[in-house]
């Protein structure tokens, strides 16, 4: 006694108004992270050492503490020196550590 199979196959029914809407879809723009900081260290030519300092809020007693963390951050033309406050915005890796650029000094 054979049995047949009923075989399920998928009818792959794209239409054409579905394909352009699929093409129409891109990933969207991210926009580049902004900090602000105080120059810490001229590490090397064309790099400096930015301090920043954010709060966190503590999830059981809802206090608030600083939370500092040092980025390095390329300086093309040497400008900024140790204690100048700086804005730096994300950047595509420079070398090993170095993903941030110095957007401009703040007052």
């Amino acid at each position: 006694m054979a049995t047949k199979k009923a075989h399920n196959k998928k009818v792959n029914t794209v239409t054409k108004v579905e394909k352009a809407a699929h093409a129409v879809r891109q990933k969207p723009v991210s926009r580049p992270r902004i900090l602000k900081g105080i120059v810490t260290s001229h590490v090397s030519d064309k790099t400096i050492s930015v301090l920043v300092a954010t709060f966190k809020v503590h999830p059981k007693y809802k206090k608030r503490y600083r939370v500092t963390r040092k980025y390095l951050a390329h300086d093309e033309k040497n400008v900024f020196k140790t204690g100048d406050q700086v804005v730096i915005t994300e950047h595509r890796p420079i070398s090993k550590r170095k993903r941030w650029i110095v957007a401009n000094k703040t007052t």
